[in-house]
């Protein structure tokens, strides 16, 4: 299939699929004219890469993961993708851990304005006073 066809399938631009190749994640052939095609299982593998990038990997990353799938047997390629996905995780725990340091700055301050914001508030004593 063509690079278009391949795009409806997976719902992957072009451009996107352009880049996976560059990255050495998708191959395809050419036709004499220059044309990339495509079998019947990049479809899955464009699924897979996308499954990857929405994990929050980059590319780099994935193109480490990817032996596992095509030569699933191989112990060596299983035991570095196993060592990938496990720096991947301990790096995804890392930044959910940054986000909730954040998250728990964020509510101080909220707490703070929430205070403040009721002290400048005029309550019904202030408006009784200033009738």
């Amino acid at each position: 299939m063509r690079i278009g066809e391949l795009s409806k399938h997976t719902g992957v631009s072009p451009r996107s699929l352009r880049y996976y190749e560059e990255q050495g994640l998708l191959a395809s052939s050419r036709s004499g004219a220059g044309q990339r095609h495509y079998s019947d299982a990049a479809v899955q593998r464009v699924s897979l890469i996308k499954q990857l990038f929405g994990a929050g990997m980059s590319s780099r990353v994935i193109a480490t993961l990817l032996p596992c799938v095509d030569i699933p047997g191989d112990l060596g390629i299983a035991e570095e993708t196993f060592a990938a996905m496990m720096r991947e995780r301990d790096r995804i725990d890392a930044e959910i851990a940054h986000l909730i340091g954040t998250r728990d700055a964020l509510d101080v301050v909220i707490r703070a304005n929430s205070r403040h914001r009721a002290e400048l508030s005029p309550g019904p004593a202030a408006v009784a006073r200033s009738s």
